[in-house]
């Protein structure tokens, strides 16, 4: 599948900044030593391994002088849409993209396509899976290096599941039903007090969209799918959105396992106010600084999981753009992989390595590294308006999660999702986007 969508319309200045900075990059690569290297990361978490990587080349590399500015990502995103702002920069430069955001740039031709080698290295089903390629091009051609990702999976509380007599997690979406109502714990009115599965129910915006998203994905259904020549169509008036749905609503008004108002998301699992809730790997980390008692494990969801893939994009020329690929393939080289997984956090995203001395201390990465043979990941569309449109969604949810009356009614579900779903639609119509 080619990562292709139309035009995102950049603004004028963002262009203007961004052939400038290209522009400047290239110009700069003749008056700076070859083994200058500047590295842009909009995770300042990920500062030490990059720095791990260029310790690592300095054996081959031993004037190699890498300087990593990482900074907030909004921070990130506007440096790399608006070029430098002041001061030049010396050799080439490694940018951190997602997918998403690098597509408006290689649209405009800002991004220069990877060199043969690096191609090859992408493009080879032993070193990366076709999602995290295909992820990494654009009109079939490989213009980023894949690195690491967000992921989700199932978070659940041993104690709570002994208590239950619950010996394994759930597998399918019906035992994620029945799990929630063994695990919900209630006062003498009967009222929820600790739920079964923390769903996102309300606040966040279009993150209760990707939240949903995900869990209509165990159920094949989508809230967008390609349909070929950059367009794009809904997929969730079904029946596997019917069903998705059905499950949310079930379990706040028919099981009464969840409520809106409930304590959730990672805070809420930290202290003991639910049993099992789905997130990505950070949990790990934020679990040993807040609640680092806390007996707990990890599982991978019954189909896949939503991913967020990061690649590395090389801007600059001759010599000084060969050591930015070099750094690259550097950064996933096997031991530097197990290094990133165990010191900061981030899912690599390359196949073929072996994980177990990460996983041997903390099994809570084996549900992100170790997914089963057919798991099948999806990520967010890279048009313009995607946040727009989760956003919609989001809101539509959110009523959707306080009207008790669509519970045991599929005509009224089905009438909200092609509602929902014509205001997606809209909304891609306007933009160029829509299937016809």
């Amino acid at each position: 599948m080619k990562n292709t969508s139309a035009k995102t319309g950049i603004s004028t200045r963002a262009l203007l900044g961004g052939a400038a900075f290209a522009a400047m990059l290239a110009s700069s690569v003749t008056m700076a030593s070859a083994d200058t290297l500047t590295i842009w990361s909009g995770y300042p978490e990920m500062a030490p391994f990059y720095q791990h990587v260029a310790d690592g080349m300095k054996a081959s590399h031993p004037d190699l002088d890498v300087k990593v500015e990482a900074i907030a990502l909004r921070e990130h995103e506007k440096r790399v849409a608006l070029g430098l702002t002041g001061g030049g920069q010396e050799g080439a430069t490694v940018i951190e993209l997602s997918g998403s955001t690098a597509t408006r740039y290689l649209e405009n031709d800002l991004l220069p396509e990877a060199p043969e080698d690096m191609s090859a290295f992408v493009k080879d089903a032993k070193n990366f899976d076709p999602f995290f390629s295909d992820i990494a091009s654009y009109n079939g051609k490989i213009y980023g290096v894949p690195l690491f990702r967000g992921q989700g999976s199932l978070f659940y509380n041993t104690d709570m599941f002994e208590a239950a007599g619950l010996k394994a997690p759930p597998k399918t979406t019906e035992e994620y039903n029945e799990y929630a109502k063994k695990l919900t714990q209630r006062d003498s009115s009967g009222k929820p007090t600790v739920s079964g599965w923390s769903l996102r129910l309300s606040g966040g915006g279009q993150g209760i969209a990707e939240k949903f998203w995900t869990n209509m994905h165990q159920f094949g259904g989508a809230i967008l799918v390609p349909a070929g020549d950059g367009k794009w169509k809904t997929n969730f008036a079904n029946e596997a959105g019917r069903n998705a749905l059905k499950q949310y609503l079930q379990l706040i008004f028919t099981d009464n396992t969840v409520t809106p108002e409930m304590p959730a998301d990672a805070d809420a699992f930290e202290r003991g106010q639910t049993a099992m809730f789905i997130r990505e790997s950070w949990v790990i980390g934020d679990i040993a600084k807040k609640a680092p008692n806390l007996k707990y494990a990890t599982a991978p969801l019954p189909t896949g999981s939503i991913a967020l893939p990061t690649n590395l994009y090389v801007v600059g020329e001759g010599d000084g753009a060969k050591l930015g690929w070099e750094f690259a393939k550097a950064a996933n080289s096997p031991e530097n992989l197990v290094w990133l997984l165990q010191n900061v956090g981030w899912l690599p995203n390359r196949a073929g390595v072996d994980y177990s001395s990460v996983t041997s201390k903390q099994p809570a990465f084996a549900a992100f590294v170790d997914y089963p043979q057919g798991y099948k990941f999806f990520t967010l569309p890279s048009i313009a308006p995607i946040e727009e449109i989760l956003t919609r969604v989001a809101a539509q949810l959110t009523v959707a999660f306080a009207d008790p009356s669509l519970a045991t009614d599929d005509a009224k579900i089905d009438a909200f999702l092609k509602k929902a779903s014509d205001e997606v639609d809209t909304i891609l119509d306007r933009e160029g986007l829509l299937a016809k």
